[in-house]
Order: C-alpha cells, then sequence, then structure tokens
C-alpha cells in the first residue's frame, strides 16, 4: 500500500482533534472521506477539515474505491459490525476502544479479521507515545528494581447530564458496553498489559450505588500478572 486513504465512521468529538487531523499529518496518509448519519453535520466536517468526500451511508464509505483503510469512530455498538464489514471489503480496520460491546463480539471481530487477512488495530495508542515507552523502557532495564504491586485509582464526578432524563450514550450499556469504566479504564488496562501481561488471575466486583443510570459506577478490581 503506498498511501494510506483513510475513511472515517463516526466523525464525532473524537475525531475532531485526536484522530481526523493526524491523518493528514502522517507520511504517506491522508483523510479521504468521512462518514455520519447526519448528513448536514458529515458535510460540515467535511468543509471544516477539508476532506474531499463526505456519506452519510457507511456501506458507501466502506466500499469506495479510493478509501483503502477505515476508522471506526461510532459509540461500541456498532464496533463489531462496521469493523467487519470493512474488512470483508478488504480494508484494514482501526476501531476506537473499547473494542466492542462484549468478549464474543471482539472475538468475531478477531476471526473475520483472521479469516480475511485484514489487519485489525484497536485505538490503546498510549502503547507508542514516547513518555509511557520510556515507563515501559526504565521498568524493562530494571532501574526501577522489581515492579511488586501497581496502584490505580480513576474517579470521576457525576455531570449534569448523568442525572437528567437524557443520558449521554457512554453511560448506557446497550450503546457502550458498559459505563465509564469501559470507556476510560481500558485504557489503563490495556498499558498494564502492555507492561506486565498477558493477565494470569482476575477478581472483582461491579456495582451501581448511585442510581443515576444503570451502567455500573463502581468497579474493583485485582489483576495478577506473570
Amino acid at each position: 500500500m503506498e498511501k494510506v486513504n483513510w475513511g472515517i465512521i463516526g466523525c464525532g468529538d473524537v475525531t475532531e482533534v485526536k484522530s481526523g487531523p493526524a491523518f493528514n499529518k502522517v507520511e504517506n496518509s491522508g483523510l479521504v472521506a468521512v462518514m455520519r448519519r447526519n448528513a448536514e453535520l458529515a458535510e460540515d466536517y467535511a468543509k471544516r477539515h477539508q476532506v474531499p468526500k463526505w456519506y452519510s451511508d457507511a456501506d458507501k464509505l466502506i466500499n469506495d474505491p479510493e478509501v483503502n483503510a477505515v476508522y471506526v469512530a461510532t459509540p461500541p455498538d456498532s464496533h463489531a459490525e462496521l469493523s467487519m464489514k470493512a474488512m470483508k471489503a478488504g480494508k484494514p480496520v482501526y476501531v476506537e476502544k473499547p473494542m466492542a460491546l462484549n468478549y464474543e463480539q471482539c472475538r468475531q471481530m478477531i476471526e473475520v479479521s483472521e479469516e480475511t487477512g485484514m489487519p485489525l488495530f484497536v485505538a490503546y495508542y498510549r502503547r507508542a507515545l514516547p513518555g509511557f515507552l520510556k515507563t515501559k523502557e526504565l521498568i524493562d532495564s530494571g532501574r526501577l528494581g522489581i515492579v511488586k504491586q501497581v496502584n490505580i485509582q480513576l474517579y470521576k464526578s457525576v455531570s449534569p447530564e448523568e442525572t437528567s432524563d437524557s443520558l449521554p450514550w457512554r453511560v448506557i450499556p446497550e450503546i457502550a458496553g458498559g459505563g465509564h469504566f469501559f470507556d476510560l479504564a481500558s485504557h489503563q488496562l490495556d498499558y498494564l498489559d502492555f507492561l506486565f501481561g498477558p493477565v494470569e488471575k482476575v477478581k472483582g466486583v461491579a456495582l451501581n450505588q448511585g442510581g443515576f443510570y444503570k451502567a455500573e459506577d463502581i468497579v474493583s478490581a485485582s489483576f495478577i500478572f506473570p
């Protein structure tokens, strides 16, 4: 592949700064098409970011012959379906985290990747950032001694939207797969796996204590790494 011509499915907030513009800043890479169900918003994004094509139909972007790689940046409930469609169309996929709604969907995506030979990447980009790589170097070199324990605590206050009748999708399990733990803590879990993994044993509990929404709002877990 001489040049990666990206198509984005789901050009929401995550693509405004972090992902979308970056595709045009990497050598031999460019953003050529975007898709959003709301045609007006898709067109607006394309105009603001100088993207040549926009769609309101995901299938049309996937089947665009100029697009040779697909970035799936929709909410998690459509990650599996869209990723598998793109891979079956012969296009590598970069999918936002969390990878899908559940383990079974993730397995299906991996199987399609293996069957089609199309690469499947999940957006755990921290593994490639200089500061995180330096931490891994310090640990691997033994300069910090032998790491025996890691303690991570992640807190997020309840937002006004989460106490209203119009809940954000990130706390609706049918859309997000879970709550903020799925959305935010997945980065920390992936990085621990990168440093010390794979996980050998896990014990945990997930509860909803606040009652503002159905998703878990407190998770406590212990992992044993090799």
